[in-house]
Protein backbone atom coordinates (compact mmCIF):
# COMPACT_ATOMS: atom_id res chain seq x y z
CA UNK A 1 0.00 0.00 0.00
CA UNK A 2 2.61 2.28 0.94
CA UNK A 3 3.77 1.89 -2.04
CA UNK A 4 1.32 2.80 -4.10
CA UNK A 5 1.16 5.86 -2.03
CA UNK A 6 4.23 6.85 -2.52
CA UNK A 7 4.00 6.52 -6.41
CA UNK A 8 0.36 8.45 -6.84
CA UNK A 9 2.37 11.35 -4.79
CA UNK A 10 5.23 11.31 -7.02
CA UNK A 11 2.84 11.71 -10.52
CA UNK A 12 1.12 13.85 -9.01
CA UNK A 13 4.37 16.53 -8.40
CA UNK A 14 5.40 15.29 -12.07
CA UNK A 15 2.09 16.11 -13.36
CA UNK A 16 2.57 19.85 -11.44
CA UNK A 17 5.44 20.22 -12.56
CA UNK A 18 4.48 20.21 -16.48
CA UNK A 19 1.99 22.18 -15.56
CA UNK A 20 4.46 24.69 -14.23
CA UNK A 21 6.17 24.35 -17.51
CA UNK A 22 3.62 25.36 -19.30
CA UNK A 23 2.78 28.34 -18.18
CA UNK A 24 3.55 31.77 -20.47
CA UNK A 25 7.13 33.44 -19.65
CA UNK A 26 4.84 36.96 -18.90
CA UNK A 27 3.23 35.39 -16.01
CA UNK A 28 6.67 36.37 -14.79
CA UNK A 29 7.81 40.31 -14.47
CA UNK A 30 10.58 40.26 -16.20
CA UNK A 31 12.98 41.35 -13.10
CA UNK A 32 12.19 38.60 -11.17
CA UNK A 33 13.33 35.66 -13.22
CA UNK A 34 17.02 35.81 -11.96
CA UNK A 35 20.41 37.63 -12.18
CA UNK A 36 19.85 36.87 -16.56
CA UNK A 37 16.83 39.22 -16.92
CA UNK A 38 17.36 41.93 -19.17
CA UNK A 39 15.49 45.57 -18.79
CA UNK A 40 15.38 47.56 -22.25
CA UNK A 41 15.60 51.14 -21.78
CA UNK A 42 15.06 53.29 -24.36
CA UNK A 43 16.83 56.76 -24.39
CA UNK A 44 18.12 59.60 -27.03
CA UNK A 45 21.40 61.84 -27.12
CA UNK A 46 20.92 64.64 -24.87
CA UNK A 47 23.62 65.77 -22.81
CA UNK A 48 24.53 65.74 -20.27
CA UNK A 49 21.96 63.03 -19.32
CA UNK A 50 23.16 61.09 -22.48
CA UNK A 51 26.32 61.26 -24.24
CA UNK A 52 27.35 58.93 -26.22
CA UNK A 53 31.24 58.89 -27.32
CA UNK A 54 32.48 55.78 -29.47
CA UNK A 55 29.96 54.18 -29.09
CA UNK A 56 29.36 54.49 -25.07
CA UNK A 57 26.83 55.61 -23.55
CA UNK A 58 27.26 57.93 -20.21
CA UNK A 59 25.88 60.53 -18.87
CA UNK A 60 23.65 61.76 -15.90
CA UNK A 61 20.47 59.57 -16.66
CA UNK A 62 23.19 56.57 -17.60
CA UNK A 63 24.99 56.71 -14.61
CA UNK A 64 21.64 56.97 -12.31
CA UNK A 65 20.33 53.97 -14.31
CA UNK A 66 23.60 51.61 -13.86
CA UNK A 67 22.98 51.98 -9.88
CA UNK A 68 19.64 51.40 -10.35
CA UNK A 69 20.11 48.25 -12.50
CA UNK A 70 23.17 47.14 -9.86
CA UNK A 71 20.69 47.28 -7.15
CA UNK A 72 18.08 44.88 -8.87
CA UNK A 73 20.72 42.71 -10.21
CA UNK A 74 19.50 42.99 -13.69
CA UNK A 75 21.12 43.67 -16.90
CA UNK A 76 20.53 46.65 -19.26
CA UNK A 77 19.36 46.66 -22.96
CA UNK A 78 20.00 50.58 -24.41
CA UNK A 79 17.74 51.64 -27.33
CA UNK A 80 18.82 54.75 -28.70
CA UNK A 81 16.20 56.55 -30.34
CA UNK A 82 16.04 59.74 -32.79
CA UNK A 83 14.05 61.87 -30.61
CA UNK A 84 11.84 62.32 -27.34
CA UNK A 85 8.57 61.57 -29.66
CA UNK A 86 9.73 58.35 -30.45
CA UNK A 87 10.63 57.57 -26.55
CA UNK A 88 7.05 57.50 -26.38
CA UNK A 89 6.33 55.35 -29.55
CA UNK A 90 8.48 52.99 -28.26
CA UNK A 91 7.02 52.68 -24.86
CA UNK A 92 3.10 52.31 -26.48
CA UNK A 93 4.28 49.49 -28.90
CA UNK A 94 5.74 47.62 -26.13
CA UNK A 95 9.08 47.76 -27.75
CA UNK A 96 11.08 48.91 -24.12
CA UNK A 97 10.16 48.28 -20.74
CA UNK A 98 11.03 52.09 -19.35
CA UNK A 99 12.13 55.38 -21.38
CA UNK A 100 14.61 58.07 -19.85
CA UNK A 101 13.69 60.57 -17.41
CA UNK A 102 11.11 62.90 -19.49
CA UNK A 103 9.25 66.31 -18.06
CA UNK A 104 6.10 65.02 -16.03
CA UNK A 105 3.34 66.46 -17.83
CA UNK A 106 -0.54 65.69 -16.98
CA UNK A 107 -0.39 64.87 -20.29
CA UNK A 108 2.01 62.61 -20.23
CA UNK A 109 0.41 61.13 -16.88
CA UNK A 110 -2.37 60.13 -18.74
CA UNK A 111 -0.42 57.89 -21.28
CA UNK A 112 2.38 56.65 -18.85
CA UNK A 113 3.48 56.14 -15.55
CA UNK A 114 6.37 58.04 -13.81
CA UNK A 115 8.87 56.86 -11.23
CA UNK A 116 10.05 58.80 -8.46
CA UNK A 117 11.42 62.08 -9.84
CA UNK A 118 15.17 61.91 -10.39
CA UNK A 119 15.56 65.96 -11.34
CA UNK A 120 13.73 68.90 -11.05
CA UNK A 121 14.29 71.74 -13.38
CA UNK A 122 12.68 74.30 -15.69
CA UNK A 123 12.86 75.20 -19.20
CA UNK A 124 15.57 77.90 -20.32
CA UNK A 125 16.69 80.12 -23.38
CA UNK A 126 19.49 79.75 -25.17
CA UNK A 127 21.02 83.09 -27.92
CA UNK A 128 23.79 83.77 -29.52
CA UNK A 129 26.46 85.22 -27.40
CA UNK A 130 27.05 88.88 -28.78
CA UNK A 131 29.34 89.53 -26.28
CA UNK A 132 27.18 92.48 -25.13
CA UNK A 133 27.62 93.81 -21.74
CA UNK A 134 25.35 92.75 -19.08
CA UNK A 135 23.60 96.58 -19.71
CA UNK A 136 24.38 96.62 -23.34
CA UNK A 137 25.62 100.22 -22.79
CA UNK A 138 29.12 99.80 -24.80
CA UNK A 139 29.50 96.87 -27.03
CA UNK A 140 25.62 96.92 -27.76
CA UNK A 141 25.59 99.42 -30.29
CA UNK A 142 28.82 99.15 -31.28
CA UNK A 143 27.54 95.67 -32.14
CA UNK A 144 24.35 96.88 -34.34
CA UNK A 145 26.31 99.53 -36.14
CA UNK A 146 29.07 97.00 -37.37
CA UNK A 147 25.50 94.70 -37.94
CA UNK A 148 24.18 97.27 -39.75
CA UNK A 149 27.69 98.15 -42.20
CA UNK A 150 27.68 94.19 -43.22
CA UNK A 151 24.20 93.73 -43.42
CA UNK A 152 22.69 92.78 -47.28
CA UNK A 153 21.16 96.32 -47.59
CA UNK A 154 23.87 98.45 -46.35
CA UNK A 155 25.92 96.20 -49.17
CA UNK A 156 23.44 96.81 -52.09
CA UNK A 157 23.36 100.75 -51.04
CA UNK A 158 27.26 101.16 -51.23
CA UNK A 159 27.35 98.98 -54.66
CA UNK A 160 24.76 101.48 -55.70
CA UNK A 161 27.02 104.32 -54.72
CA UNK A 162 30.19 102.85 -56.66
CA UNK A 163 28.23 102.51 -59.45
CA UNK A 164 27.32 106.28 -59.35
CA UNK A 165 30.76 107.44 -58.84
CA UNK A 166 32.61 105.15 -61.79
CA UNK A 167 30.57 106.51 -64.62
CA UNK A 168 30.52 109.71 -63.69
CA UNK A 169 34.51 109.15 -63.17
CA UNK A 170 34.69 107.82 -66.42
CA UNK A 171 32.44 110.42 -68.47
CA UNK A 172 34.74 113.09 -66.60
CA UNK A 173 38.27 111.88 -67.31
CA UNK A 174 37.08 111.22 -71.36
CA UNK A 175 35.52 114.98 -71.63
CA UNK A 176 37.89 116.79 -68.89
CA UNK A 177 41.41 115.52 -69.24
CA UNK A 178 44.63 117.03 -69.47
CA UNK A 179 43.83 120.25 -68.84
CA UNK A 180 46.17 122.66 -66.85
CA UNK A 181 43.17 124.38 -65.20
CA UNK A 182 40.59 121.44 -65.51
CA UNK A 183 40.22 119.09 -62.53
CA UNK A 184 42.17 115.99 -64.37
CA UNK A 185 45.59 117.27 -65.13
CA UNK A 186 46.75 113.47 -66.45
CA UNK A 187 46.03 112.75 -70.29
CA UNK A 188 46.86 108.93 -68.99
CA UNK A 189 44.14 106.47 -67.64
CA UNK A 190 46.40 106.38 -64.79
CA UNK A 191 46.58 108.55 -62.38
CA UNK A 192 43.80 110.32 -64.43
CA UNK A 193 41.09 108.11 -63.45
CA UNK A 194 41.49 108.07 -59.78
CA UNK A 195 41.31 112.00 -59.96
CA UNK A 196 38.27 111.75 -61.68
CA UNK A 197 37.02 109.30 -59.25
CA UNK A 198 37.59 111.82 -56.20
CA UNK A 199 36.34 114.60 -58.11
CA UNK A 200 32.95 112.04 -58.88
CA UNK A 201 32.70 111.02 -55.31
CA UNK A 202 33.08 115.02 -53.47
CA UNK A 203 30.07 115.47 -56.01
CA UNK A 204 28.30 112.88 -55.34
CA UNK A 205 28.50 114.10 -51.75
CA UNK A 206 28.05 117.66 -52.93
CA UNK A 207 31.10 118.65 -51.54
CA UNK A 208 33.11 119.66 -55.09
CA UNK A 209 35.83 121.55 -54.93
CA UNK A 210 36.23 122.15 -58.66
CA UNK A 211 34.37 122.73 -61.74
CA UNK A 212 34.50 120.80 -65.02
CA UNK A 213 35.79 122.85 -68.35
CA UNK A 214 33.75 121.12 -70.55
CA UNK A 215 29.43 121.78 -70.92
CA UNK A 216 28.95 118.42 -71.03
CA UNK A 217 30.60 117.12 -67.94
CA UNK A 218 29.38 120.08 -65.99
CA UNK A 219 26.09 118.67 -66.93
CA UNK A 220 26.82 115.66 -65.43
CA UNK A 221 28.16 117.04 -62.88
CA UNK A 222 24.88 118.63 -62.02
CA UNK A 223 22.81 115.53 -62.71
CA UNK A 224 25.30 113.64 -60.30
CA UNK A 225 24.85 116.45 -57.20
CA UNK A 226 20.85 116.47 -57.74
CA UNK A 227 21.10 112.50 -57.72
CA UNK A 228 23.88 112.17 -54.80
CA UNK A 229 20.96 114.44 -52.29
CA UNK A 230 18.26 111.95 -53.45
CA UNK A 231 20.85 109.02 -52.62
CA UNK A 232 21.94 109.95 -49.77
CA UNK A 233 18.16 111.39 -48.49
CA UNK A 234 17.30 107.17 -48.99
CA UNK A 235 19.77 105.42 -47.82
CA UNK A 236 19.69 107.98 -44.46
CA UNK A 237 16.01 107.34 -43.88
CA UNK A 238 16.92 103.31 -44.31
CA UNK A 239 19.50 103.23 -42.00
CA UNK A 240 17.60 105.29 -39.79
CA UNK A 241 14.59 102.73 -40.10
CA UNK A 242 16.87 99.45 -39.86
CA UNK A 243 18.25 101.21 -36.87
CA UNK A 244 15.15 102.39 -34.77
CA UNK A 245 13.58 97.97 -36.03
CA UNK A 246 16.41 97.08 -34.41
CA UNK A 247 16.77 98.56 -31.31
CA UNK A 248 12.45 97.88 -30.78
CA UNK A 249 13.31 94.21 -31.73
CA UNK A 250 15.92 94.21 -29.53
CA UNK A 251 17.35 90.97 -28.12
CA UNK A 252 16.37 88.13 -26.24
CA UNK A 253 16.49 88.16 -22.41
CA UNK A 254 13.66 86.18 -21.03
CA UNK A 255 10.16 84.89 -21.98
CA UNK A 256 8.33 88.20 -22.82
CA UNK A 257 11.03 88.70 -25.81
CA UNK A 258 9.70 85.05 -27.65
CA UNK A 259 6.43 86.10 -29.34
CA UNK A 260 6.97 86.94 -32.88
CA UNK A 261 10.49 85.71 -32.51
CA UNK A 262 11.97 82.24 -34.83
CA UNK A 263 12.58 79.59 -31.66
CA UNK A 264 13.89 76.30 -32.27
CA UNK A 265 13.18 73.16 -29.71
CA UNK A 266 13.22 69.66 -29.66
CA UNK A 267 10.03 67.52 -31.81
CA UNK A 268 8.14 66.20 -29.23
CA UNK A 269 9.10 68.18 -26.23
CA UNK A 270 6.79 70.18 -24.09
CA UNK A 271 8.32 73.57 -24.96
CA UNK A 272 6.77 72.88 -28.70
CA UNK A 273 3.12 73.81 -26.97
CA UNK A 274 4.74 76.67 -24.47
CA UNK A 275 6.35 78.15 -27.34
CA UNK A 276 2.87 78.02 -29.49
CA UNK A 277 1.00 79.68 -26.50
CA UNK A 278 3.61 82.39 -26.40
CA UNK A 279 3.11 83.42 -29.96
CA UNK A 280 7.03 82.67 -31.48
CA UNK A 281 7.34 80.61 -34.64
CA UNK A 282 8.21 77.60 -33.58
CA UNK A 283 11.21 75.15 -35.53
CA UNK A 284 11.18 71.97 -34.44
CA UNK A 285 13.68 69.61 -34.97
CA UNK A 286 14.91 65.98 -33.54
CA UNK A 287 18.69 66.47 -32.48
CA UNK A 288 20.09 68.86 -30.22
CA UNK A 289 22.70 69.35 -32.72
CA UNK A 290 20.69 70.28 -35.32
CA UNK A 291 18.90 72.99 -32.92
CA UNK A 292 22.24 74.44 -31.91
CA UNK A 293 23.31 74.77 -35.37
CA UNK A 294 20.50 76.54 -37.07
CA UNK A 295 20.81 78.74 -33.50
CA UNK A 296 24.75 79.53 -34.20
CA UNK A 297 23.93 80.29 -37.66
CA UNK A 298 21.43 82.44 -37.29
CA UNK A 299 18.51 80.59 -38.70
CA UNK A 300 16.56 80.24 -35.12
CA UNK A 301 16.58 83.62 -32.76
CA UNK A 302 16.80 81.60 -30.21
CA UNK A 303 16.53 77.46 -28.24
CA UNK A 304 13.76 76.83 -25.83
CA UNK A 305 14.29 73.39 -24.12
CA UNK A 306 15.55 71.65 -20.76
CA UNK A 307 17.44 74.19 -18.65
CA UNK A 308 20.11 71.22 -17.81
CA UNK A 309 20.61 70.69 -21.43
CA UNK A 310 21.06 74.26 -22.43
CA UNK A 311 23.43 74.56 -19.43
CA UNK A 312 25.59 71.88 -20.10
CA UNK A 313 25.77 72.97 -23.91
CA UNK A 314 26.40 76.44 -23.47
CA UNK A 315 29.30 75.24 -20.76
CA UNK A 316 31.27 72.69 -23.17
CA UNK A 317 30.47 72.29 -26.77
CA UNK A 318 29.37 76.18 -27.55
CA UNK A 319 30.97 77.81 -24.45
CA UNK A 320 32.13 81.47 -26.07
CA UNK A 321 29.42 81.06 -28.59
CA UNK A 322 25.81 80.52 -27.02
CA UNK A 323 24.60 81.83 -23.59
CA UNK A 324 21.33 81.25 -21.39
CA UNK A 325 19.41 84.41 -20.80
CA UNK A 326 16.41 84.63 -18.42
CA UNK A 327 14.96 82.90 -15.81
CA UNK A 328 14.04 79.56 -15.48
CA UNK A 329 10.32 78.33 -17.01
CA UNK A 330 8.00 76.26 -15.90
CA UNK A 331 10.18 73.86 -13.03
CA UNK A 332 9.01 70.91 -12.75
CA UNK A 333 9.81 67.22 -11.78
CA UNK A 334 11.74 65.17 -14.59
CA UNK A 335 11.28 61.16 -14.11
CA UNK A 336 11.79 57.60 -15.68
CA UNK A 337 8.83 56.73 -17.75
CA UNK A 338 7.28 53.39 -17.68
CA UNK A 339 4.01 51.97 -19.35
CA UNK A 340 0.70 51.87 -17.44
CA UNK A 341 0.75 49.65 -14.84
CA UNK A 342 4.46 48.42 -15.25
CA UNK A 343 5.67 45.80 -12.53
CA UNK A 344 8.86 47.29 -12.93
CA UNK A 345 7.70 50.26 -11.14
CA UNK A 346 7.64 49.49 -7.15
CA UNK A 347 11.36 48.08 -8.01
CA UNK A 348 12.62 51.04 -10.17
CA UNK A 349 11.14 53.47 -7.11
CA UNK A 350 12.49 51.83 -4.18
CA UNK A 351 16.12 51.75 -5.65
CA UNK A 352 16.19 55.42 -6.47
CA UNK A 353 14.76 56.19 -3.05
CA UNK A 354 17.81 53.84 -1.97
CA UNK A 355 20.14 55.85 -3.74
CA UNK A 356 19.30 59.72 -2.26
CA UNK A 357 19.49 57.34 1.09
CA UNK A 358 22.81 56.36 0.56
CA UNK A 359 24.71 59.62 -0.76
CA UNK A 360 24.81 57.79 -4.64
CA UNK A 361 22.59 60.35 -6.01
CA UNK A 362 24.38 62.85 -4.53
CA UNK A 363 27.59 61.73 -6.08
CA UNK A 364 26.18 61.45 -9.53
CA UNK A 365 24.62 64.80 -9.29
CA UNK A 366 28.07 66.30 -8.44
CA UNK A 367 29.67 65.01 -11.42
CA UNK A 368 27.51 66.34 -13.63
CA UNK A 369 25.86 69.49 -12.34
CA UNK A 370 28.23 70.62 -10.12
CA UNK A 371 27.63 71.65 -6.18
Amino acid sequence: MSGNILAALALRCAALLFVAGLLPSWATPAFAQGHASVIRLSVAVIPPGVIEQHGKLTGFTIDIWNAVAARLKVQTQYQVVSGTAVLNDCLQNGQCDLAMPQFVTWERDQAFDFSTPVLTAGQRILVRDTGDTADGAVSGPIFALFHLLGSTTTLAWLATGLVLILIPAHIAWFLDRGGEDGIISSKKYFPGIFQAIYWAATTLLTQAEEAPRQWLARLTAVLLMFVGLVFVAFYTAQLTTDLTVQKIKGSINGPDDLPGRQVATIAGSISVDYLHNRGARVAEFQRPSEMYAALESGKVDAVVFAGPALLYYANHEGKGRVKVVGPSINRSDIAFVYPVDSPLRRKVDSALLELRENGTYDAIYRRWFGE
